[in-house]
């Protein structure tokens, strides 16, 4: 009977673009809702440009390659790279207005009602003109460069994400029209704090944008408008020989710089002859122009909610996350991991642990290597110094730093450079695929011999993220899992092609052939009348293969939960194809990045985590690790975790037949927002913990790790590395 289901028809698929597109619509949902804080609102419609930005750099710019070339084969439903890519630019301008309605009519009066203005020229006290004035003379202009537009100088480049004027203008003593351009520099910031009142701003444009025609002497300027442009910003890297890595890295970042323009912003102010001018010299089409009714590009809306003082009662509050003393710096890390694993929730839980296990490994004198993986690390990560620290006390150090890492590709070339500097070995990965798996192994010698301790995650090992991503992690001795993590650095740095892993799935393939296997197992105990619950947490689903196994499964009586962040898809609601699916997405204070995969087969319950989302990157051209939670506890733990996000009613919104997203009706409901129900716990954590220390202070006895392996309160570096 399933046989005669054509489960790749193109009407059981959204287009992957297209679902993006909807998810940062949720977003934008956000800085609509009047539940959320008032300074969260403006910093989540600051993320949606930001988001914005990042999709048309990347995936509108492929799209316009595509279609540059007639490509001819249609997505899985059925569009082509032309439909798609003017789908896309119709619903992104649909999204301008609504971000925009959102600014004026919503969020600016809400904000001068707390006593919070965003100033025109216009508008200023005789105290704040006298201000910009002085300050652009002192400050901005020395710094501004005018650039004229006419037969004997070319239009300039405009660099990608960058704001600009473009001024219309003609000499006093006749009625030339002349044109000319201003790149507002961004070494000041946009955001300018005005005196005289509390909260007071104005930004940088509006300044120069008063006194522009000072740096025009004896002509007069008819029209100055702020546009900004989008270029195509996907690195496009050969790789013949990893050697050459780097370089080849660095060369196209430069490159990528000077990518054709993909969007034009500019402000509705503009006159039509000035942006039929400004389109020529870019050769934007008509589609991918945006005309804002407001300041170009949000993303100043964040940096805005930083300048604002006394109204913190306005964001998210602070909590304390939680974290066990038996892995902090006053502890053994490696006795405590050989007496049990340990789960990590990010960030309910601190992130401390898993730079305390690197810091330990460096200084611990039976730790013989450290290897590992890095995706993305902050800007100044203790976990480089503490890798470099390892290499200098004479351990082996193995790290793989993937330097395609999109949009980090500088910041990882730059650390790739240091550790070698240290003393690490660096390795840059296999030819063709990302290394996206996130894995840390520390190996160690020990009475009974050589005894490996890991560390995996679902995200990345980057301190800074950790505070707003949520994440999870295993700390865990288990010995097969050990055996696996040295094949894959093996595989990573060698010719190694291990022929089996014991508990661990790795892909390029493999993940991708023990999920189909899963679901295949699930369908048939399904059909035989078990009950059977699929249970899914990622941030994306497109891999159309992977959906056509889902909708298998369902069609067999699978039970399928999906929490899908972002881009999904599949769709619900098709007779006997996925009425047994149901997809929630939760948009909340933080970015939930945890994958889950959990299986229940007639009460047998599997659980994993992944770096991997079922997208066909991750389970084709990257390196990607899923992993078992075997103590019984730390899994219970997980479904826990994840039916705590399945009954969110307050920021799920739940699939319909039709593609759209809807709030759950909370009639009659207890409220229940998964995100704030996990920091309410952490803080209880961490007050039960609190109370208990001072009832056995007096009396407890704790073993002091040894000198050499106590941190340095006062200095993180403890001075003992150069920069």
């Amino acid at each position: 009977m399933s046989d005669k289901i054509n489960y790749s028809n193109p009407a059981y698929f959204t287009n992957r673009e297209l679902s993006w597109i909807d998810f940062n619509d949720r977003v934008l949902e956000e800085s609509r809702d009047k539940g959320n804080p008032l300074l969260e609102r403006l910093k989540f419609l600051g993320i949606t440009q930001s988001n914005l930005d990042e999709f048309f750099m990347v995936r509108v710019a492929s799209l316009a390659k595509l279609a540059a070339v007639n490509y001819p084969n249609p997505d899985a439903s059925g569009l082509t790279a032309e439909e798609q890519l003017r789908a896309v630019n119709e619903r992104a301008h649909e999204m301008l207005i609504k971000q925009y309605t959102t600014l004026n009519r919503s969020l600016i009066p809400a904000v001068q009602q707390i006593g919070v203005h965003v100033k025109h020229v216009q508008d200023l006290t005789s105290e704040q003109f006298q201000f910009i004035k002085t300050y652009f003379h002192d400050e901005l202009y020395p710094v501004l460069t005018p650039m004229a537009d006419d037969s004997s100088r070319p239009f300039p480049f405009i660099a990608n994400d960058t704001l600009n004027l473009a001024i219309q203008l003609t000499p006093n003593d006749s009625s030339e029209r002349l044109y000319a351009t201003l790149q507002i520099p961004d070494v000041f910031p946009r955001v300018v704090r005005l005196p005289g009142e509390e909260n007071a701003f104005i930004l940088i444009e509006e300044i120069i944008k008063a006194f522009v025609g000072q740096l025009f002497v004896n002509y007069t300027v008819k029209e100055t408008v702020v546009f900004r442009v989008i270029r195509d910003m996907d690195l496009d890297v050969a790789e013949e020989d990893t050697s050459d890595l780097l370089k080849e890295v660095q060369q196209q970042l430069k490159l990528r710089e000077h990518g054709r323009v993909i969007r034009l912003e500019v402000e509705n102010t503009i006159s039509k002859k000035l942006l039929k001018r400004l389109n020529k010299e870019l050769g934007t089409p008509d589609f991918a122009v945006y005309e804002t009714n407001g300041p170009v590009d949000l993303t100043f809306l964040s940096k805005l909610v930083g300048q604002i003082i006394n109204h913190d009662d306005l964001k998210y509050s602070k909590f304390t996350a939680y974290q066990p003393k038996e892995l902090d710096h006053n502890h053994d890390i490696f006795a405590a991991i050989r007496s049990h694993d340990w789960l990590m929730q990010h960030p309910y839980d601190k992130f401390d642990p898993v730079v305390e296990f690197i810091r330990q490994a460096a200084s611990d004198s039976d730790t013989l290597a450290i290897k590992m993986t890095l995706y993305r690390v902050s800007g100044d990560s203790p976990i480089i110094r503490y890798l470099g620290r390892a290499a200098q006390n004479g351990k082996q150090v193995t790290v793989l730093v993937e330097v395609k890492a999109r949009f980090d590709e500088q910041n990882n070339v730059h650390w790739a450079r240091q550790l070698e500097k240290m003393g690490c070995h660096v390795i840059y990965g296999l030819i063709g695929l990302k290394t996206h798996c996130k894995l840390s192994l520390v190996v160690r010698r020990e009475q009974g011999g050589i005894r490996r301790y890991m560390h995996m995650g679902t995200g990345n090992y980057n301190d800074v993220t950790a505070h707003f991503y949520t994440d999870m992690g295993l700390f865990t001795a288990n010995n097969d899992m050990g055996i696996d993590a040295t094949n894959i650095f093996n595989m990573l740095s060698g010719y190694s092609k291990p022929p089996y892993f014991h508990l661990l799935h790795i892909s390029p393939d493999g993940i991708r052939d023990f999920i189909y296997d899963k679901l295949t197992e699930a369908g048939a105990a399904a059909k035989k009348g078990a009950k059977v619950t699929v249970r899914m947490k990622m941030n994306s689903l497109s891999d159309q293969k992977m959906i056509e196994h889902l909708y298998k499964a369902s069609h067999c009586g699978v039970q399928i939960q999906l929490i899908v962040r972002g881009i999904c898809c599949l769709r619900t609601g098709i007779p006997k194809v996925s009425e047994n699916i149901t997809v929630h997405s939760i948009v909340g204070h933080f970015l939930e990045h945890s994958r889950i995969y959990c299986f229940d087969i007639d009460g047998q319950k599997s659980v994993y985590l992944s770096s991997a989302d079922l997208m066909t990157r991750n389970l084709n051209r990257r390196v990607e690790l899923l992993f078992p939670i075997l103590q019984p506890d730390l899994a219970d733990r997980v479904l826990r975790i994840y039916d705590t996000m399945w009954n969110d009613n307050v920021k799920t919104r739940v699939m319909q037949a039709d593609g759209a997203y809807t709030h759950i009706d909370r009639r009659g409901l207890v409220p229940l927002e998964s995100q704030a129900a996990f920091v309410k716990a952490a803080t209880e954590h961490v007050q039960r913990d609190q109370e208990d220390a001072t009832k056995t202070a007096p009396t407890e006895f704790q073993p002091m790790l040894s000198p050499e392996n106590q941190p340095n309160p006062l200095n993180y570096d403890d001075g003992s590395e150069s920069d």
